[in-house]
Order: structure tokens, then C-alpha cells, then sequence
């Protein structure tokens, strides 16, 4: 009687904790769940099967589905997989070295240990960490150790397991994310605050898009369920898996989407926050103090760099 009371005091407690990275219990996930699956228009683009998904899917602005539309078809391929896997590795390669996502990784855990780290792909310019790629000899062009450009309009977004991004807004561009690979959380929140009301949660899986506008879906957090090895995510975790979730984002600002709404209303704000209104830089919540910062759309790699990498890449 003593070990089945242990037991069950054991399952409520933990149906009851709250754990990173979206501090709800297991209960709260369910309820979530559902919400983002009646939600409308739908934070997900799918194929509707039933009238009433059909109504969650009409809903959705017509620029937000033309690309997704470009985009259905995209995959990372098996052997691109396998190389980041590889270069996400936790084990040192046969030279001694780590691969190159993972520098990248302890590099971005010690600049900011407050959340588990994810990397940021440029599909245009130069970016971050391109010079690690050079030092290794993989390019031949002149090493740089700037932080490169910001804005891209499309990025690869690589999320090792049990990963996440802060709470985040897209400021008032309209956009999508799309899975490539593995898996992803994606929490929805009515306002860029630490206790702003949860709108749902959804998962993603390769093929699936999430979306979001200035006035629809605008801030979420981002995570990969994957298995990430032992311990907890939160604040200093790193994972000791290859495993992750890949994700394509575009991101278009106002004048770029003839198709939606405007406010045309002239913004009065110094430059730093003119910006936030475009992809070159986006508000979110530190994770540390709970209060809103900004932060600059640089990226880690740039997607020909990072490209020419998995191509050299032994794969056995």
C-alpha cells in the first residue's frame, strides 16, 4: 500500500511540474495542443480534409500561403543530414576537433549561457562564424571575424535537440516556418511578455509550416523534443545527441507584401526601433531577468559556406 501510494504521489507530482523550456505541465500541454488544433485561422498549414479545417485554412492571408506553397517540397537531403549530424556531433572527429556546427554551439553557449543554443543560416551574405569554416580549409576566401550581415530574407535554422530559442517577436514582417527535418515544438503567445498568454502549442514535422504576420501569431518560442542525451534543458544545458530539427524561415517586411494590410502610419521612433519593424532586428525576452530586449538578425554561417562543408564532409 506504501509503494503504491509513493508511486502515485510520484505521477502527480510529476504531471504537475512546470519544466523548460515553455513552463507548463503535462495537463497544460494537452490543453494547449487542442487549442492551437481549433484555432482560427490555423497556426498551421495543411491540406484541409473536413469543413471545418477548411475554415481554419481559408482564413490564412493569401501571401502567408503562396509560400508555403514554394516551399512544400523542400527536404534536406540524406547525405545533408547525415553531414550535420556529423559536424553536431558531441564526440571529437578522428583529427581531434569537433565539427563545425558543434564549435559553433560552445561558442554561442559561452557568449549567452541562458538558454541552450540553436544556429542561424544565412541563405544571402556573410555570417558570423564563416571564418571557422575557412580556418579549417574548407574556403579559400579571406577569413572575416565580424558578425556580418543582418536581414537575410531566408534562413536555415538548425535546432539540436532539447534546444530552444527565448520568447520572440517578428516585429511586422510576415512569414513562414517550415520543417526540413526532425521535429519542432513551436508555443504561440498573444503578447512579447514572460507571463503573456499562451495562444497554443503545435509540432512540426518535416513538411509541415507554421506561420505568423504582424497581427497573427507574431511571438512564439521554439524547441526540439528530440533526444538531446542526459539532463534537463534550461539555462548552461548542452545536448549529447547528433540529434535535431532543421527549419526554413522567410521573413518578409511590409513593403515586400503587396498582398497584406499596411499601416502606413509614419513611425516616430529613434533608429533602433525602426528597425524592429523590419527582419533586421527582432524583440524577444531575456531569459535571465524576464525583461524585453532586441537583438540584430546576424547569422552563424552562411548557407554557401556552410554548404561546401557537408559537401567535404566524409560520411562512412
Amino acid at each position: 500500500m506504501t509503494n503504491s501510494k509513493h508511486i502515485k504521489e510520484d505521477h502527480e507530482h510529476e504531471a504537475c511540474e512546470k519544466e523548460y523550456p515553455f513552463h507548463i505541465t503535462k495537463e497544460e500541454d494537452r490543453e494547449l495542443r487542442q487549442k492551437a488544433a481549433k484555432a482560427i485561422p490555423s497556426p498551421v498549414i495543411s491540406q484541409a480534409s473536413f469543413f471545418d479545417e477548411y475554415v481554419q485554412q481559408l482564413m490564412i492571408p493569401p501571401v502567408v500561403m503562396d509560400m508555403a506553397r514554394k516551399a512544400e517540397n523542400m527536404r534536406l537531403s540524406p547525405w545533408e543530414v547525415a553531414a550535420m549530424r556529423k559536424h553536431l556531433s558531441p564526440f571529437k572527429h578522428h583529427h581531434g576537433k569537433y565539427g563545425l556546427l558543434r564549435k559553433i554551439l560552445h561558442l554561442k553557449a559561452k557568449a549567452d549561457p541562458s538558454h541552450p543554443p540553436y544556429i542561424r543560416v544565412a541563405c544571402t551574405g556573410k555570417s558570423q562564424y564563416d571564418y571557422l569554416a575557412e580556418a579549417d580549409g574548407h574556403t579559400q576566401k579571406p577569413p572575416h571575424k565580424d558578425k556580418g550581415d543582418v536581414g537575410s530574407p531566408v534562413v536555415l535554422e538548425i535546432w539540436p535537440a532539447q534546444h530552444y530559442s527565448p520568447i520572440h517577436s517578428h516585429g511586422e514582417t510576415t512569414g513562414i516556418v517550415f520543417c526540413l527535418a526532425g521535429q519542432l515544438d513551436v508555443m504561440l503567445y498573444d503578447s512579447l511578455d514572460w507571463n503573456a498568454k499562451k495562444l497554443g502549442l503545435t509540432t512540426l514535422n518535416p513538411g509541415q509550416c507554421a506561420w505568423l504576420s504582424k497581427d497573427t501569431y507574431p511571438v512564439h518560442r521554439v524547441y526540439c523534443p528530440l533526444n538531446g542525451g542526459e539532463g534537463k534543458t534550461g539555462p548552461r544545458f548542452m545536448n549529447s545527441t547528433e540529434e535535431f530539427g532543421a527549419s526554413f524561415h522567410v521573413y518578409l517586411n511590409e513593403d515586400e507584401t503587396p498582398m497584406m494590410p499596411h499601416d502606413h502610419e509614419e513611425h516616430h521612433d529613434d533608429n533602433e526601433k525602426k528597425i524592429s519593424h523590419t527582419r533586421n532586428a527582432f524583440d524577444y525576452i531575456k531569459e535571465k531577468d524576464k525583461t524585453k530586449d532586441k537583438f540584430k538578425t546576424h547569422s552563424d554561417l552562411s548557407w554557401s559556406v556552410l554548404r561546401r562543408v557537408l559537401a567535404e564532409t566524409e560520411l562512412s
